[in-house]
């Protein structure tokens, strides 16, 4: 873990093992040289150095402010500045555990795994199928710990796409331009080896470059031509880390005419035009560990991409690295400079940050501790509250951004109602740095913990979409009282079995979606005007909602699409301001031209109540971000209720209109933690009746169904 300039060995839950995807052991671990100690260093940065490097999110951050307010902000962004980053990417072991959908891997073979977002350094991680390859038996797991350096170097190389007895220079020698050498001379190339450093460019000769040059020592364009007949080289491949645009004007010239540059490394990128033009170069980006990098769909989804159309993808790039390592084609050995064991991790981290050495490659080597002790799933933390009888045990279940900025502030605010108990997150560093900062009792990885644990009354779920409805019956089943971020489920079956659970214990716990916009100081103050009303009433809402990529999870089978994850909040408004059955349901989407956007992007919803009350929601990703989200019209016994974006209420009337205005945007969400817990603790009502939750969560699908069809 990184935080605050330094890395530090903590104690954290171990990941569950999740559909598509597998648990490995880890024997070794690969230190990116580059990546990680810059983050190190820049982890102990001050913030006036972090925003210097940063303009455009000091913007944002600004804009924030004027919406939300100073306080919230502020505690926003000096959580994401003092939290403690998990850092790693390459990584080697034996399967524990594979999830649902994986039959090609079981548990005890010997595998390889690549990702920043997974393969960490620790003892046990949860890696995407598509993020792991098998170790063949010949290869050591020290070696095997270099997969993710190997696939880089090989994708490199494709790019370049090299033919046998072509010249190719390779610029930089670290870690990837030696793996590089050896790459393009098991391809049959002609390497030519370039660095500043004497010592890296004698350790290329001996690892297959040849010819190979101090850069310092003779100009690469001269020396190229020199090499190569007087044409230049065929190819050169940028494996070097330097902020200067010089390296990459260098290999420009290194090239004879029509030929290709390849940037790997990271350089500077001002290109001069005189250098590319006359020969007519080309120009490649190589992106990491190849095609699929960066693709949820391929690397969280695991749909892998036909070999007949794509023939070379990071997982078959790291599946041929380790081939080549197994054949003895690519020698990792002479490239180790140094292997610590885990416990001395600090000080290895504090001796390269200093760069009192010039390590190549640097390996953590774990211990190989009980299996009971590693897969352990609940860690606790220090209490900064004393457990009360009369506060609310609560557990927070999904510990993401959403969580973080609005939930766990709105529940740390009321400790005199609420005691913060857990906290339940997917990995298990993230999960308890947040338990750490919001004081709760332990952070745990595994949702039986709190379902089973007598401390906890309630749990508040803030997971992605998918998960919710299943949630919901998990804890109600437990006896656990539940707040659920809308939606509360997506999937009609679900919506009745939890309708079928209270039939059955109609004294069940209290259950509370998070419409939190009926809970705001604008809409108490219509529901106030409309509930004395003389006759039905017509609302109309509209949404400017701004639009979201459609690779967004958002969009997926996680998120369930706009409608059933946002527009519900407006549904459960309709019913909360009218008080009445629903009647009839008419939708009309936009038929979108473009592939930008999706049928339940766009659409118009009419709702009929019983009352005859009319009620109408146009949704739309197709306006201005400059343009207030949310506006409201009421017209109702001679009035006319305007809202403007949660900030502005006016009632017009026979008499003069009346004004509510405030400085930030309030949505309601801290009172509704709020009557939650005094629901609880006094026994009250609940803060949204069971028939109007069930009423909101059902037009939702409804709407989505006509949409679709």
């Amino acid at each position: 873990m990184v935080k605050s300039g330094c890395a530090t060995i903590q104690n954290v839950p171990a990941p569950q093992v999740e559909p598509g995807t597998i648990l490995v052991h880890v024997s070794y671990s690969c230190v990116s040289l580059g990546t990680e100690i810059s983050g190190v260093r820049s982890s102990g940065e001050a913030i006036w150095q972090k925003a210097l490097k940063h303009p455009e999110e000091v913007k944002r951050v600004m804009n924030m402010v004027s919406e939300q307010g100073v306080q919230r902000i502020q505690r926003m962004v000096k959580t994401k500045l003092t939290s403690a980053t998990a850092i790693g990417y390459s990584a080697t072991g034996i399967v524990l555990e594979v999830g649902e959908g994986i039959s090609d891997i079981a548990p005890g073979d010997r595998v390889a795994c690549a990702g920043a977002e997974c393969a960490h350094h620790a003892e046990v991680i949860r890696v995407p199928r598509n993020l792991v390859a098998r170790v063949p038996t010949q290869v050591e797991f020290s070696a095997a710990s270099t997969v993710t350096l190997g696939a880089i170097a090989l994708q490199g190389i494709r790019r370049c796409k090299p033919e046998l007895g072509e010249s190719i220079v390779v610029f930089g020698l670290g870690v990837l331009g030696q793996l590089t050498v050896q790459l393009l001379n098991a391809n049959g190339c002609r390497v030519i080896a370039t660095d500043l450093d004497s010592a890296r460019v004698e350790l290329a000769r001996k690892m297959g470059a040849d010819v190979a040059f101090v850069a310092s020592e003779s100009d690469p364009s001269t020396f190229c031509k020199k090499v190569t007949d007087g044409y230049g080289a065929d190819g050169v491949i940028v494996t070097a880390a330097s902020r200067s645009d010089d390296i990459l004007s260098q290999a420009f010239q290194a090239c004879r005419k029509k030929g290709r540059v390849v940037l790997v490394g990271d350089v500077g990128l001002k290109i001069n035009r005189a250098d590319i033009y006359k020969k007519e170069l080309d120009f490649f980006v190589s992106t990491s560990y190849g095609p699929g990098r960066y693709d949820p769909t391929y690397e969280e989804g695991g749909i892998d991409y036909p070999l007949a159309y794509v023939r070379w993808t990071e997982n078959r790039n790291m599946e041929e690295y380790l081939r080549l390592l197994s054949m003895k084609r690519v020698n990792v050995e002479p490239l180790i400079s140094q292997i610590s064991p885990l416990d001395a991790a600090e000080s290895t981290y504090e001796e390269l940050k200093s760069g009192a050495i010039n390590h190549l490659m640097v390996l953590l080597e774990y211990p190989q501790r009980p299996l009971e002790d590693i897969l352990e799933s609940t860690v606790g933390t220090v209490l900064t509250n004393t457990l009360k009888k009369e506060r609310i045990g609560i557990a927070i279940i999904g510990a993401g951004s959403f969580s973080k900025g609005v939930h766990l502030p709105n529940i740390e605010s009321s400790q005199s109602r609420y005691q913060l108990q857990a906290i339940v997150g997917r990995t298990g560093h993230h999960t308890k740095a947040v338990a750490d900062q919001f004081g709760a009792a332990y952070a745990t990885t595994d949702i039986n913990k709190v379902l089973t644990d007598p401390d906890v009354d309630a749990v508040l779920i803030a997971t992605r979409h998918r998960q919710h409805g299943s949630l919901v019956l998990e804890a109600l089943t437990s006896n656990k009282h539940v707040v659920v971020e809308k939606p509360l489920t997506l999937k009609e079956s679900e919506l009745d079995a939890i309708k079928a659970f209270y039939d059955n214990n109609p004294d069940g716990p209290i259950l509370l979606t998070g419409f939190n916009r009926r809970f705001s100081p604008y809409m108490k103050k219509v529901k106030e005007i409309v509930s004395n009303r003389n006759d039905s009433m017509m609302i109309n809402y509209r949404m400017n909602a701004g639009y979201i990529p459609l690779d967004n999870w958002v969009h997926g089978e996680e998120g369930g699409g706009r409608n059933l994850g946002e527009a519900c909040h407006i549904y459960d408004l309709f019913t909360y301001l009218v008080d009445e059955k629903v009647v009839k349901i008419e939708v009309l989407a936009v038929r979108p031209q473009t592939k930008s956007y999706l049928m339940n992007d766009n659409f118009m919803v009419m709702l009929s109540f019983s009352d005859g009350s009319l009620a109408n929601l146009t949704y739309s990703a197709l306006g201005s971000h400059s343009y207030p989200k949310e506006q409201m019209e009421i017209y109702v016994d001679g009035k006319v209720i305007e809202l403007d974006d949660y900030k502005t209420l006016e009632i017009f009337s026979s008499k003069k209109p009346t004004k509510m205005k405030a400085k930030y945007v309030d949505k309601g969400h801290k009172q509704e933690m709020v009557e939650f817990a005094d629901a609880l603790l006094t026994g009250g009502s609940w803060p949204i009746p069971l028939w109007q939750q069930v009423q909101a969560t059902r037009i939702a699908l409804e709407v989505e169904k006509q949409i679709q069809s």
